[in-house]
Protein backbone atom coordinates (compact mmCIF):
# COMPACT_ATOMS: atom_id res chain seq x y z
CA UNK A 1 0.00 0.00 0.00
CA UNK A 2 1.23 3.51 -0.72
CA UNK A 3 2.41 5.54 2.23
CA UNK A 4 0.00 8.41 2.90
CA UNK A 5 1.53 11.59 4.30
CA UNK A 6 0.01 12.44 7.69
CA UNK A 7 -0.41 15.97 9.14
CA UNK A 8 1.53 15.04 12.28
CA UNK A 9 4.51 13.96 10.18
CA UNK A 10 4.58 17.35 8.52
CA UNK A 11 3.99 19.19 11.79
CA UNK A 12 7.01 17.46 13.31
CA UNK A 13 9.39 19.10 10.79
CA UNK A 14 7.87 22.60 10.96
CA UNK A 15 9.20 25.44 13.17
CA UNK A 16 5.99 25.17 15.25
CA UNK A 17 5.97 28.90 16.00
CA UNK A 18 2.49 29.59 14.59
CA UNK A 19 3.92 32.72 12.95
CA UNK A 20 1.18 32.87 10.30
CA UNK A 21 3.54 33.79 7.43
CA UNK A 22 2.18 30.87 5.42
CA UNK A 23 -1.34 32.33 5.60
CA UNK A 24 -2.61 29.80 8.14
CA UNK A 25 -3.33 30.57 11.80
CA UNK A 26 -1.31 27.62 13.14
CA UNK A 27 1.45 25.29 12.00
CA UNK A 28 -0.91 22.35 12.45
CA UNK A 29 -3.43 23.88 10.05
CA UNK A 30 -0.63 24.41 7.56
CA UNK A 31 0.60 20.83 8.07
CA UNK A 32 -2.87 19.47 7.32
CA UNK A 33 -2.99 21.35 4.02
CA UNK A 34 0.52 20.20 3.05
CA UNK A 35 -0.45 16.59 3.79
CA UNK A 36 -3.57 17.04 1.69
CA UNK A 37 -1.56 18.42 -1.22
CA UNK A 38 -3.36 21.77 -1.14
CA UNK A 39 -0.21 23.83 -0.47
CA UNK A 40 3.53 23.26 -0.79
CA UNK A 41 5.97 23.03 2.09
CA UNK A 42 7.89 25.91 0.45
CA UNK A 43 5.23 28.32 1.73
CA UNK A 44 6.69 27.97 5.23
CA UNK A 45 9.04 30.96 4.87
CA UNK A 46 10.93 30.64 8.18
CA UNK A 47 11.79 27.03 7.39
CA UNK A 48 13.46 28.02 4.12
CA UNK A 49 14.93 31.39 5.12
CA UNK A 50 16.03 31.10 8.74
CA UNK A 51 19.43 29.29 9.08
CA UNK A 52 18.51 27.95 12.51
CA UNK A 53 15.98 25.61 10.86
CA UNK A 54 18.54 24.12 8.46
CA UNK A 55 18.36 20.62 9.95
CA UNK A 56 14.56 20.73 10.00
CA UNK A 57 14.52 21.87 6.39
CA UNK A 58 16.38 18.76 5.24
CA UNK A 59 13.97 16.55 7.16
CA UNK A 60 10.99 18.49 5.82
CA UNK A 61 12.11 18.04 2.23
CA UNK A 62 12.62 14.32 2.82
CA UNK A 63 9.30 13.81 4.62
CA UNK A 64 7.18 15.76 2.15
CA UNK A 65 8.80 14.50 -1.04
CA UNK A 66 6.14 12.50 -2.87
CA UNK A 67 7.10 9.02 -4.13
CA UNK A 68 6.94 10.47 -7.67
CA UNK A 69 8.99 13.65 -7.54
CA UNK A 70 7.41 16.87 -8.78
CA UNK A 71 9.51 18.36 -11.60
CA UNK A 72 9.15 21.94 -12.79
CA UNK A 73 9.58 22.82 -16.47
CA UNK A 74 9.85 26.49 -17.39
CA UNK A 75 9.97 29.55 -15.17
CA UNK A 76 7.27 31.54 -13.33
CA UNK A 77 4.61 32.49 -14.20
CA UNK A 78 4.61 30.10 -17.17
CA UNK A 79 6.02 26.99 -15.53
CA UNK A 80 4.50 23.52 -15.68
CA UNK A 81 4.81 21.00 -12.85
CA UNK A 82 4.68 17.31 -13.69
CA UNK A 83 4.67 14.34 -11.32
CA UNK A 84 4.15 14.84 -7.60
CA UNK A 85 1.99 11.72 -7.27
CA UNK A 86 1.50 9.97 -3.94
CA UNK A 87 -1.02 7.27 -4.80
CA UNK A 88 -1.57 4.69 -7.52
CA UNK A 89 -5.28 5.34 -7.84
CA UNK A 90 -7.04 8.70 -7.57
CA UNK A 91 -9.74 7.36 -5.23
CA UNK A 92 -7.07 6.62 -2.61
CA UNK A 93 -6.51 10.36 -2.13
CA UNK A 94 -6.47 12.42 -5.33
CA UNK A 95 -4.09 13.21 -8.17
CA UNK A 96 -2.18 16.48 -8.30
CA UNK A 97 -0.43 18.19 -11.24
CA UNK A 98 -2.53 17.21 -14.27
CA UNK A 99 -0.78 15.43 -17.13
CA UNK A 100 0.98 18.08 -19.22
CA UNK A 101 0.32 17.99 -22.97
CA UNK A 102 2.92 19.20 -25.46
CA UNK A 103 2.45 19.68 -29.20
CA UNK A 104 5.50 19.37 -31.42
CA UNK A 105 6.94 21.85 -33.93
CA UNK A 106 9.88 21.35 -36.30
CA UNK A 107 13.07 23.39 -36.50
CA UNK A 108 13.32 23.09 -40.31
CA UNK A 109 10.51 25.55 -41.12
CA UNK A 110 10.71 29.32 -41.60
CA UNK A 111 10.04 31.65 -38.71
CA UNK A 112 6.55 32.72 -39.82
CA UNK A 113 4.94 29.25 -40.01
CA UNK A 114 6.81 28.26 -36.83
CA UNK A 115 5.40 31.24 -34.95
CA UNK A 116 1.93 30.68 -36.41
CA UNK A 117 1.74 27.08 -35.19
CA UNK A 118 3.26 27.96 -31.82
CA UNK A 119 0.81 30.81 -31.22
CA UNK A 120 -2.09 28.55 -32.21
CA UNK A 121 -0.92 25.99 -29.65
CA UNK A 122 -0.61 28.64 -26.97
CA UNK A 123 -4.03 30.16 -27.65
CA UNK A 124 -5.91 26.85 -27.96
CA UNK A 125 -8.51 26.77 -25.20
CA UNK A 126 -12.12 25.94 -24.49
CA UNK A 127 -14.26 26.22 -21.39
CA UNK A 128 -15.90 23.31 -19.61
CA UNK A 129 -17.71 23.52 -16.27
CA UNK A 130 -16.09 26.84 -15.50
CA UNK A 131 -12.51 25.81 -16.28
CA UNK A 132 -10.36 26.86 -19.21
CA UNK A 133 -8.80 23.74 -20.74
CA UNK A 134 -5.45 24.42 -22.40
CA UNK A 135 -2.31 22.85 -23.79
CA UNK A 136 0.85 23.19 -21.72
CA UNK A 137 4.10 22.98 -23.64
CA UNK A 138 5.73 23.15 -27.06
CA UNK A 139 8.15 20.41 -28.09
CA UNK A 140 10.79 21.62 -30.56
CA UNK A 141 12.09 18.72 -32.64
CA UNK A 142 15.58 18.72 -34.12
CA UNK A 143 14.99 17.51 -37.68
CA UNK A 144 17.12 19.98 -39.66
CA UNK A 145 20.47 18.43 -38.71
CA UNK A 146 21.78 21.96 -38.19
CA UNK A 147 22.53 22.96 -34.56
CA UNK A 148 22.42 26.67 -35.39
CA UNK A 149 18.99 26.30 -36.98
CA UNK A 150 17.79 24.39 -33.92
CA UNK A 151 19.02 27.19 -31.65
CA UNK A 152 17.45 29.85 -33.86
CA UNK A 153 14.08 28.08 -33.76
CA UNK A 154 14.31 27.83 -29.97
CA UNK A 155 15.08 31.54 -29.79
CA UNK A 156 12.12 32.41 -32.04
CA UNK A 157 9.77 30.35 -29.87
CA UNK A 158 11.00 31.82 -26.59
CA UNK A 159 10.51 35.37 -27.89
CA UNK A 160 7.03 34.84 -29.36
CA UNK A 161 5.21 32.46 -27.00
CA UNK A 162 5.13 31.97 -23.24
CA UNK A 163 4.63 28.20 -23.05
CA UNK A 164 7.58 26.22 -21.64
CA UNK A 165 9.70 24.31 -24.16
CA UNK A 166 10.87 20.76 -24.59
CA UNK A 167 14.06 20.64 -26.64
CA UNK A 168 14.04 17.32 -28.50
CA UNK A 169 17.43 16.19 -29.75
CA UNK A 170 19.85 13.36 -29.04
CA UNK A 171 22.74 15.53 -30.24
CA UNK A 172 24.63 17.17 -27.35
CA UNK A 173 26.04 19.75 -29.78
CA UNK A 174 22.59 20.80 -30.98
CA UNK A 175 21.27 20.78 -27.43
CA UNK A 176 24.04 23.00 -26.12
CA UNK A 177 23.60 25.40 -29.02
CA UNK A 178 19.92 25.79 -28.10
CA UNK A 179 20.57 25.99 -24.36
CA UNK A 180 22.97 28.90 -24.80
CA UNK A 181 19.93 30.81 -26.09
CA UNK A 182 17.03 29.54 -23.95
CA UNK A 183 18.70 27.73 -21.04
CA UNK A 184 17.54 30.40 -18.61
CA UNK A 185 13.92 29.45 -19.46
CA UNK A 186 14.40 25.98 -17.91
CA UNK A 187 13.31 23.91 -20.92
CA UNK A 188 13.11 20.14 -20.59
CA UNK A 189 16.17 18.54 -22.18
CA UNK A 190 15.11 15.53 -24.23
CA UNK A 191 16.90 13.26 -23.98
CA UNK A 192 19.78 11.51 -22.26
CA UNK A 193 20.38 7.98 -23.58
CA UNK A 194 22.93 5.24 -23.02
CA UNK A 195 25.02 6.80 -25.82
CA UNK A 196 25.03 10.48 -24.84
CA UNK A 197 24.28 10.53 -21.11
CA UNK A 198 27.62 12.01 -20.00
CA UNK A 199 27.33 15.03 -22.28
CA UNK A 200 23.64 15.53 -21.48
CA UNK A 201 24.31 15.23 -17.74
CA UNK A 202 26.88 18.00 -18.02
CA UNK A 203 24.39 20.20 -19.88
CA UNK A 204 21.65 19.60 -17.30
CA UNK A 205 24.11 20.48 -14.53
CA UNK A 206 25.49 23.55 -16.29
CA UNK A 207 22.14 25.08 -17.24
CA UNK A 208 20.17 23.71 -14.27
CA UNK A 209 17.43 22.38 -16.53
CA UNK A 210 15.22 19.33 -16.03
CA UNK A 211 16.19 16.39 -18.21
CA UNK A 212 14.43 13.37 -19.68
CA UNK A 213 16.13 9.99 -19.66
CA UNK A 214 15.11 7.79 -22.56
CA UNK A 215 15.64 4.05 -22.78
CA UNK A 216 12.81 2.54 -24.85
CA UNK A 217 12.01 -0.97 -23.71
CA UNK A 218 15.11 -1.30 -21.52
CA UNK A 219 14.15 -0.66 -17.91
CA UNK A 220 17.49 -1.80 -16.49
CA UNK A 221 19.33 0.90 -18.44
CA UNK A 222 16.64 3.46 -17.58
CA UNK A 223 17.01 2.74 -13.89
CA UNK A 224 20.81 2.68 -14.07
CA UNK A 225 20.97 6.05 -15.81
CA UNK A 226 18.53 7.57 -13.32
CA UNK A 227 20.64 6.30 -10.41
CA UNK A 228 23.76 7.80 -11.99
CA UNK A 229 22.09 11.19 -12.39
CA UNK A 230 20.81 11.10 -8.80
CA UNK A 231 24.32 10.33 -7.51
CA UNK A 232 25.58 13.56 -9.13
CA UNK A 233 22.85 15.62 -7.48
CA UNK A 234 20.55 15.90 -10.49
CA UNK A 235 17.00 14.95 -9.54
CA UNK A 236 14.85 17.02 -11.88
CA UNK A 237 14.35 13.96 -14.05
CA UNK A 238 11.59 12.73 -16.35
CA UNK A 239 11.62 9.08 -17.45
CA UNK A 240 10.78 7.96 -20.99
CA UNK A 241 10.50 4.15 -21.01
CA UNK A 242 9.33 4.18 -24.63
CA UNK A 243 5.92 4.35 -26.28
CA UNK A 244 5.18 1.36 -28.50
CA UNK A 245 1.86 1.36 -30.31
CA UNK A 246 1.85 -1.35 -32.98
CA UNK A 247 -0.16 -4.48 -32.30
CA UNK A 248 0.30 -6.02 -28.87
CA UNK A 249 3.16 -3.64 -28.07
CA UNK A 250 0.69 -1.03 -26.76
CA UNK A 251 -0.31 -3.47 -24.00
CA UNK A 252 3.37 -3.90 -23.16
CA UNK A 253 3.80 -0.12 -22.97
CA UNK A 254 0.91 0.12 -20.52
CA UNK A 255 2.44 -2.69 -18.48
CA UNK A 256 5.84 -0.95 -18.33
CA UNK A 257 4.34 2.35 -17.19
CA UNK A 258 2.30 0.54 -14.54
CA UNK A 259 5.31 -1.36 -13.24
CA UNK A 260 7.36 1.82 -12.96
CA UNK A 261 4.64 3.68 -11.10
CA UNK A 262 4.03 0.73 -8.78
CA UNK A 263 7.75 0.44 -8.04
CA UNK A 264 7.90 4.15 -7.18
CA UNK A 265 4.81 4.32 -4.97
CA UNK A 266 4.31 0.89 -3.45
CA UNK A 267 7.94 -0.24 -3.28
CA UNK A 268 9.36 3.26 -2.66
CA UNK A 269 12.09 2.78 -5.28
CA UNK A 270 13.55 6.29 -5.55
CA UNK A 271 15.56 5.44 -8.66
CA UNK A 272 12.31 5.35 -10.66
CA UNK A 273 10.35 7.85 -8.55
CA UNK A 274 10.06 10.41 -11.31
CA UNK A 275 7.40 11.64 -13.76
CA UNK A 276 6.75 9.37 -16.73
CA UNK A 277 6.70 10.64 -20.29
CA UNK A 278 4.79 9.11 -23.20
CA UNK A 279 5.04 10.09 -26.86
CA UNK A 280 1.78 9.27 -28.70
CA UNK A 281 3.25 11.17 -31.68
CA UNK A 282 5.13 7.97 -32.57
CA UNK A 283 1.99 6.75 -34.37
CA UNK A 284 3.10 8.97 -37.27
CA UNK A 285 6.18 6.75 -37.75
CA UNK A 286 3.95 3.86 -38.76
CA UNK A 287 3.77 3.61 -42.58
CA UNK A 288 0.36 1.93 -42.36
CA UNK A 289 -2.93 3.82 -42.12
CA UNK A 290 -4.14 7.10 -43.54
CA UNK A 291 -4.00 10.50 -41.84
CA UNK A 292 -7.38 10.26 -40.13
CA UNK A 293 -6.59 6.79 -38.75
CA UNK A 294 -3.30 8.04 -37.31
CA UNK A 295 -4.92 11.04 -35.67
CA UNK A 296 -7.57 8.85 -34.12
CA UNK A 297 -4.97 6.38 -32.91
CA UNK A 298 -2.84 9.16 -31.46
CA UNK A 299 -5.85 10.45 -29.53
CA UNK A 300 -6.79 7.12 -27.98
CA UNK A 301 -3.17 6.19 -27.23
CA UNK A 302 -2.77 9.53 -25.44
CA UNK A 303 -5.95 8.91 -23.43
CA UNK A 304 -4.81 5.42 -22.46
CA UNK A 305 -1.35 6.57 -21.41
CA UNK A 306 -2.78 9.46 -19.40
CA UNK A 307 -4.96 6.95 -17.57
CA UNK A 308 -1.99 4.67 -17.01
CA UNK A 309 0.34 7.09 -15.29
CA UNK A 310 1.86 9.29 -18.02
CA UNK A 311 2.64 12.69 -16.47
CA UNK A 312 3.72 14.25 -19.77
CA UNK A 313 2.52 13.61 -23.33
CA UNK A 314 4.11 14.74 -26.58
CA UNK A 315 1.70 14.86 -29.51
CA UNK A 316 1.75 15.91 -33.13
CA UNK A 317 -1.91 16.25 -34.11
CA UNK A 318 -3.49 19.63 -33.51
CA UNK A 319 -7.06 18.96 -34.61
CA UNK A 320 -9.79 19.96 -32.11
CA UNK A 321 -11.51 16.57 -32.46
CA UNK A 322 -8.25 14.90 -31.41
CA UNK A 323 -7.51 17.20 -28.47
CA UNK A 324 -10.93 17.95 -26.96
CA UNK A 325 -11.68 14.40 -25.75
CA UNK A 326 -8.18 14.24 -24.26
CA UNK A 327 -8.50 17.55 -22.40
CA UNK A 328 -11.95 16.62 -21.06
CA UNK A 329 -10.67 13.22 -19.94
CA UNK A 330 -7.75 14.90 -18.18
CA UNK A 331 -10.15 17.23 -16.39
CA UNK A 332 -12.19 14.26 -15.19
CA UNK A 333 -9.20 12.26 -13.96
CA UNK A 334 -7.77 15.20 -12.04
CA UNK A 335 -11.01 16.21 -10.36
CA UNK A 336 -10.67 15.55 -6.64
CA UNK A 337 -12.97 12.55 -5.97
CA UNK A 338 -13.46 13.78 -2.40
CA UNK A 339 -14.88 17.12 -3.52
CA UNK A 340 -17.48 17.06 -6.31
CA UNK A 341 -17.09 20.04 -8.67
CA UNK A 342 -19.66 22.57 -7.56
CA UNK A 343 -20.62 26.22 -7.73
CA UNK A 344 -21.65 28.49 -4.89
CA UNK A 345 -25.36 28.28 -4.08
CA UNK A 346 -27.23 31.52 -4.70
CA UNK A 347 -29.05 33.47 -7.38
CA UNK A 348 -27.44 34.21 -10.75
CA UNK A 349 -28.68 36.65 -13.36
CA UNK A 350 -28.80 35.53 -16.98
CA UNK A 351 -29.08 38.37 -19.45
CA UNK A 352 -30.85 41.40 -17.98
CA UNK A 353 -33.73 40.06 -15.88
CA UNK A 354 -36.46 42.38 -14.61
CA UNK A 355 -39.26 42.15 -12.06
CA UNK A 356 -41.36 40.12 -14.53
CA UNK A 357 -38.66 37.60 -15.53
CA UNK A 358 -38.99 33.86 -14.83
CA UNK A 359 -36.90 31.97 -12.29
CA UNK A 360 -35.19 28.67 -13.04
CA UNK A 361 -33.85 26.42 -10.28
CA UNK A 362 -31.21 23.71 -10.24
CA UNK A 363 -28.58 22.09 -8.00
CA UNK A 364 -25.01 23.23 -7.50
CA UNK A 365 -23.19 20.41 -9.33
CA UNK A 366 -20.87 22.39 -11.61
CA UNK A 367 -21.63 20.48 -14.81
CA UNK A 368 -25.38 20.84 -14.22
CA UNK A 369 -25.07 24.56 -13.53
CA UNK A 370 -23.08 25.37 -16.67
CA UNK A 371 -25.29 23.22 -18.90
CA UNK A 372 -28.48 24.78 -17.56
CA UNK A 373 -27.08 28.28 -17.77
CA UNK A 374 -25.91 27.72 -21.33
CA UNK A 375 -29.27 26.36 -22.42
CA UNK A 376 -31.15 29.28 -20.83
CA UNK A 377 -28.83 31.65 -22.69
CA UNK A 378 -29.50 29.71 -25.91
CA UNK A 379 -33.23 30.28 -25.33
CA UNK A 380 -32.45 34.02 -25.52
CA UNK A 381 -34.45 34.80 -22.42
CA UNK A 382 -33.64 37.07 -19.48
CA UNK A 383 -34.05 35.06 -16.30
CA UNK A 384 -32.86 34.35 -12.80
CA UNK A 385 -31.17 31.05 -12.02
CA UNK A 386 -31.45 29.95 -8.39
CA UNK A 387 -28.84 27.37 -7.42
CA UNK A 388 -29.72 25.30 -4.37
CA UNK A 389 -27.18 23.32 -2.38
CA UNK A 390 -27.28 19.75 -3.73
CA UNK A 391 -23.91 18.95 -2.10
CA UNK A 392 -22.22 18.91 -5.48
CA UNK A 393 -24.37 16.08 -6.82
CA UNK A 394 -26.53 15.96 -9.93
CA UNK A 395 -30.21 16.83 -9.59
CA UNK A 396 -31.39 13.25 -10.08
CA UNK A 397 -28.92 11.79 -7.56
CA UNK A 398 -29.45 14.50 -4.96
CA UNK A 399 -33.26 14.30 -5.17
CA UNK A 400 -33.18 10.50 -4.93
CA UNK A 401 -30.84 10.68 -1.94
CA UNK A 402 -32.91 13.41 -0.24
CA UNK A 403 -30.01 15.83 -0.38
CA UNK A 404 -31.93 18.22 -2.60
CA UNK A 405 -35.40 18.73 -1.19
CA UNK A 406 -38.35 21.08 -1.57
CA UNK A 407 -37.20 22.75 1.64
CA UNK A 408 -33.79 23.52 0.13
CA UNK A 409 -35.35 24.97 -3.03
CA UNK A 410 -37.74 27.04 -0.92
CA UNK A 411 -34.94 28.30 1.33
CA UNK A 412 -32.84 29.23 -1.72
CA UNK A 413 -35.75 31.24 -3.13
CA UNK A 414 -36.50 32.98 0.16
CA UNK A 415 -32.88 33.89 0.84
CA UNK A 416 -32.41 35.22 -2.72
CA UNK A 417 -34.63 38.24 -2.17
CA UNK A 418 -36.69 37.42 -5.26
CA UNK A 419 -39.90 37.36 -3.22
CA UNK A 420 -39.68 41.11 -2.81
CA UNK A 421 -38.17 41.85 -6.22
CA UNK A 422 -40.57 40.05 -8.57
CA UNK A 423 -44.07 41.01 -9.66
CA UNK A 424 -44.60 37.71 -11.48
CA UNK A 425 -43.48 34.72 -9.45
CA UNK A 426 -42.96 31.80 -11.81
CA UNK A 427 -40.46 29.10 -10.86
CA UNK A 428 -39.24 26.38 -13.23
CA UNK A 429 -37.75 23.35 -11.51
CA UNK A 430 -35.86 20.54 -13.26
CA UNK A 431 -37.92 17.70 -14.72
CA UNK A 432 -35.88 15.25 -12.67
CA UNK A 433 -37.13 17.00 -9.52
CA UNK A 434 -40.81 16.84 -10.58
CA UNK A 435 -41.79 14.95 -7.42
CA UNK A 436 -41.00 18.09 -5.40
CA UNK A 437 -43.37 20.42 -7.26
CA UNK A 438 -46.47 19.95 -5.06
CA UNK A 439 -44.61 20.36 -1.78
CA UNK A 440 -42.72 23.33 -3.17
CA UNK A 441 -45.90 25.20 -4.13
CA UNK A 442 -47.11 24.76 -0.55
CA UNK A 443 -43.85 26.15 0.83
CA UNK A 444 -43.75 29.09 -1.61
CA UNK A 445 -46.99 30.94 -1.17
CA UNK A 446 -47.89 33.00 -4.22
CA UNK A 447 -45.51 31.19 -6.59
CA UNK A 448 -46.47 29.20 -9.64
CA UNK A 449 -44.19 26.14 -9.89
CA UNK A 450 -43.64 24.65 -13.36
CA UNK A 451 -41.91 21.37 -14.06
CA UNK A 452 -39.32 21.93 -16.75
CA UNK A 453 -37.78 19.40 -19.15
CA UNK A 454 -35.78 16.45 -17.85
CA UNK A 455 -32.88 17.49 -20.07
CA UNK A 456 -31.79 21.13 -20.08
CA UNK A 457 -31.14 21.00 -23.83
CA UNK A 458 -34.96 21.16 -24.22
CA UNK A 459 -35.18 24.49 -22.34
CA UNK A 460 -35.38 26.64 -25.52
CA UNK A 461 -38.35 24.59 -26.77
CA UNK A 462 -39.92 24.65 -23.30
CA UNK A 463 -39.63 28.45 -23.21
CA UNK A 464 -41.40 28.83 -26.57
CA UNK A 465 -44.17 26.29 -26.03
CA UNK A 466 -44.86 26.53 -22.29
CA UNK A 467 -43.09 29.23 -20.33
CA UNK A 468 -44.05 32.28 -22.39
CA UNK A 469 -47.77 31.40 -22.13
CA UNK A 470 -47.48 30.80 -18.38
CA UNK A 471 -45.71 34.13 -17.89
CA UNK A 472 -48.47 35.95 -19.76
CA UNK A 473 -51.15 34.39 -17.61
CA UNK A 474 -49.31 34.83 -14.32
Amino acid sequence: MPKILRPLEVYGVLPQTNCGECGESTCMAFAAKVADGVVEITQCRPLFKDPKYKSKLQKALEVTRPPVKAVTIGTPPYQVIVGGKRVMYRHELTYHNPTAIAIDVMDDVDADPLIKRAKAIESYTFERIGQQLRLNLIALRYVSGNPEKFAKAADVLSKNVSLPLILCSYSPDAMEEALTVVGDKRPLIYAATRNNWKEMLDLASKYKCPIAISSPGDLNTLKSLASTFISTGIEDIVLDPGTFVRGDSLAETINIFTMLRRAAIEKEDKSVGFPLMAVPAVVWMDPEGDEVEKKMKESYVASIMMTRYADLLVMHSFDPWVLMPLLVWRQNIYTDPRVPPSVKPGVYEIGKPTDVSPVFATGNFALTYFLVRGDIENAKIDAYLVVADSEGLSVESSVAGRRLTADKFAEAIKSSGLNQKLKKKVLVIPGRAARLSGELEELLSGWKVLVGPRDSSAIPEFVEKVLKKEMESA
